[in-house]
């Protein structure tokens, strides 16, 4: 799973929501195909190792797979049947904030055929709409 080694602070405050298109890190940077993000949202650590492992035995580990984003947000959570108040929760997981229009994966040296497929494939594991670019 994909985590920060270290952060100044364990548990950070919710933050303001996802709100306009990426400015940064919306074109190709190192493979010939990209997996762009139509719609806003979120993405834990586990949804994104999810989706590496499902392009890496689509392509059966031929090719090239970048991860282009980084989950660097904790989100906490209290444990079960415990009451409100003494104080924040745990931290539970780790999660990216995801602008539309931001690219996720990159992909090389595999066909388009492939990588078509392999967008029909995790475009149901995952929660935002994505699209093939090249």
């Amino acid at each position: 799973m994909l985590q920060p080694k270290k952060t100044k602070f364990r548990k950070l405050q919710k933050g303001a929501a996802i709100r306009g298109c990426a400015s940064s890190n919306h074109k190709l940077n190192f493979g010939t195909f990209g997996i762009k993000s139509l719609t806003s949202g979120r993405l834990c650590s586990s949804t994104i190792e999810t989706l590496r492992r499902a392009l890496s035995r689509k392509f059966k580990r031929t090719g090239k797979i970048w991860i282009r984003v980084f989950p660097h947000l904790s989100v906490t959570k209290k444990p079960a049947e415990v009451r409100m108040g003494k104080g924040k929760g745990s931290p539970a997981f780790w999660l990216a904030k995801i602008p539309a229009g931001q690219i996720l994966f990159e992909i090389s040296g595999v066909s388009e055929d492939l990588v078509k497929q392999a967008v029909k494939l995790i475009s149901g594991k995952i929660s935002l709409k994505i699209k093939l670019i090249k």
